[in-house]
């Protein structure tokens, strides 16, 4: 792309964010991409960042991560003057949203598999939502549940209408898949999960600090890889133990994953002896069978073997069991 025109993206790129995106949740994060869209500076370090890393979300993480001030102007001298670190460590970095809230979105569907169970999670960045048995859970309208040795470090708190009994699942193996898996353990991996709540969204940044500190106390298997590669998912599947429940999870991954992708994935699912629990969008093209009526929906569709059973926030703040009475359409 001309220098000119890659400019121009990038401004008009930020600026949607500061218009449309960020009004209502992060007023840093409005004024910092209003920098970006109005100053020629920022900008010029911005159009050195890969087209494929320029997510402001992203960027901004990363920023954070490295040490910048809050105040707008600040921030700004701080990226003109640390330009370099900035793009290196963009450039090899991606949005992996680890919120360990989204197993109290899932737990209603894994108390429906008879266990024990071995948890194999697609898409599954540092591995916080491999641990629905070592957190506890405070449902509005639901139960309040504790691991077997008390009230655990990481309580999730979410709202629950008319889901089944709900139970901690007991885990006897985790592991995961990921591009480009994080480390609970590393210090510059802890410090980008960290960063990557936007600024105002409380209480997210000490739950993933403690989901961390579970994580990093008994590290689950971590594998780099594209499940969606022919025997990849096989492969990490056939590791776990025999005599358990397999779970295979996907929560908010199918939307990052292009068609031809998913396709192929759900066909290796298919194929693997395995219970599958999903959090997908109503909308998502090719993923419901009948195709889901999208407007019925508040949030997104959680699914056990592609049939939905829970409408729900994506990140595991709400749950509204609708099993026998999902809406479809065609």
């Amino acid at each position: 792309m001309h220098a000119d025109a890659a400019t121009a993206a990038v401004m008009e790129r930020y600026r949607r964010f500061a218009d449309g995106e960020a009004p209502g949740r992060s007023e840093v994060y409005r004024a910092w991409a209003e920098a970006v869209a109005r100053r020629a500076d920022v900008t010029a370090v911005f159009v050195g960042i890969p087209e494929t890393r320029r997510q402001p979300p992203l960027v901004f993480a990363v920023t954070r991560m490295l040490g910048a001030p809050t105040d707008t102007d600040d921030w700004s001298a701080w990226v003109i003057d640390h330009a370099h670190d900035l793009v290196s460590e963009v450039s090899r970095r991606s949005l992996q949203t680890n919120e360990p809230l989204r197993c109290a979105a899932l737990l209603p569907a894994l108390s429906t598999v008879d266990g024990p169970i071995a948890l194999l999670e697609i898409g599954a960045s540092a591995g916080l939502c491999l641990y629905p048995d070592r957190y506890s859970y405070r449902y509005d309208e639901g139960p309040s549940l504790d691991p077997p040795g008390g009230v655990s470090p990481v309580v999730l708190t979410s709202r629950m209408r008319g889901a089944p009994r709900t139970r901690l699942p007991d885990v006897v193996w985790r592991a995961g898949i990921d591009l480009a898996p994080l480390d609970a353990r590393d210090a510059a991996d802890r410090r980008f999960l960290t960063a990557l709540p936007w600024p105002g969204e409380t209480g997210r940044v000490e739950r993933i600090a403690a989901a961390l500190d579970v994580a990093a106390a008994d590290p689950p298997t971590l594998v780099r890889g594209d499940a969606t590669r022919p025997g990849v998912i096989a492969a990490l599947a056939e590791q776990a133990p025999a005599g358990v429940t397999l779970v295979i999870t996907t929560p908010g991954v199918f939307p990052h994953i292009p068609r031809a992708g998913r396709e192929a994935l759900r066909g290796a699912l298919a194929e693997i002896d395995a219970v599958w629990i999903t959090i997908d969008p109503p909308t998502l093209p090719d993923a419901w069978h009948p195709p889901l009526d999208g407007d019925a929906w508040r949030g997104f569709v959680l699914a056990i073997d592609g049939r939905p059973v829970a409408d729900v926030d994506p990140l595991g703040a709400s749950v509204e069991w609708r099993a026998g009475q999902s809406p479809t359409r065609g």
